[in-house]
């Protein structure tokens, strides 16, 4: 009778240790914009989290939208746990039923958020911000706003935009004239969009298209644009990281929150919900400010960012004079149809 109780005792610690080992063994899989934020995100939320539950991360790097989401959920075999949204796909993706509700009472005290940076299937990450910069070792003089990114005649040379009507209309606008609080009001309709189109049409033949975030830095260390449209994160990190010369200019900077959401199919659902309370808790939002220049969204973090960096963020006051916030339902309504006519003005 010992002996067979012995066995049954041994048998169940080996169940226990093998139940434990797998606990520690769970593996999250992540899909990011991949790059320097990707490896901000590790040292700031992923490499902590492991170190207090043992979870592992698997990486995966996307250029956004919800296409491959949706055709994973349709199929019924979601194989991402986690994924990291531009605020219009996390409305959309939302409204279609793509993600897992968050439980808001997890994560604390709310209130100390930035408004809007919390939703019903979201949380937001960071604040980054759309910019453009400048290799300050090939331009005499210096850019200064975003009439000069559209001035070929004082500024000659290639242009680099990403491939997406996102931040390139609203720029546009601005520099032809429209008041950046007016920006989504003349957007809003047919004359503003062909107005858009119009200024574009003006520097067209000079832009190099760039669709990763890692693409923009690349193009001004090739000489391959003088100016480029580029996150200000990636310009932090090449000019910080990388000794190179390159400079921002933040006048019109379209700015925007980062989400992390919950694939509704998610095998990994709770310990994903997990880690996004982890991730936004102040400290792990300022240690994400040590490693690339994007703003915490959450205000208890502000203090514990150092006074050096805040000069750095899309939201130091001399940055955010005439800076504009993305207009996530604007876009989450009309991305289709004007990406569709984007697209064709790009074959033109």
């Amino acid at each position: 009778m010992r002996t067979h109780i012995k066995a049954q005792c041994a048998a169940l610690a080996v169940v226990a240790v093998a139940a434990v080992s797998v606990q520690a063994a769970e593996t999250l899989n992540v899909v990011t914009f991949g790059g320097a934020y990707e490896a901000a995100a590790k040292k700031a939320y992923f490499e902590p989290f492991t170190q207090a539950t043992g979870v592992n991360f698997s990486l995966e790097s996307y250029d956004g939208g919800l296409a491959k989401l949706s055709a994973m959920e349709q199929a019924k075999n979601t194989t991402w746990d986690l994924i990291d949204l531009e605020s219009n796909d996390a409305i959309t993706a939302c409204d279609e039923g793509l993600l897992k509700k968050i439980d808001k009472k997890s994560l604390g005290n709310t209130s100390d958020f930035i408004p809007g940076s919390i939703s019903d299937c979201a949380v937001a990450s960071m604040v980054w911000s759309t910019v453009y910069a400048y290799d300050a070792s090939k331009l005499k003089t210096a850019p200064s706003t975003i009439n000069d990114f559209f001035d070929l005649q004082k500024f000659p040379g290639k242009r680099g935009l990403r491939k997406s009507p996102k931040g390139s209309m609203e720029w546009a606008l601005i520099a032809d004239g429209v008041d950046p609080k007016d920006v989504y009001k003349v957007l809003g309709t047919p004359a503003g969009v062909d107005r858009a189109f119009k200024k574009l049409d003006t520097i067209k033949k000079s832009i190099v298209w760039w669709e990763s975030g890692a693409q923009a830095p690349q193009l001004l260390a090739d000489g391959a644009v003088v100016m480029t449209q580029a996150y200000n994160g990636r310009i932090d990190d090449a000019a910080k990281k990388d000794n190179k010369p390159f400079k921002i200019v933040w006048d019109a900077q379209v700015y925007d929150y980062e989400w992390w959401g919950i694939p509704k199919g998610a095998k990994h659902a709770d310990t994903a919900a997990k880690f996004i309370v982890s991730a936004s808790q102040p400290k792990a939002y300022a240690d994400l400010s040590k490693y690339i220049a994007y703003a915490p969204p959450r205000r208890d973090a502000i203090p514990l960012v150092d006074k050096q960096r805040l000069a750095d963020l899309p939201t130091a006051p001399d940055n955010f004079k005439r800076a504009i916030q993305i207009n996530p339902t604007f876009w989450a309504d009309n991305a289709d149809e004007i990406s569709k006519r984007f697209q064709v003005w790009l074959t033109q």
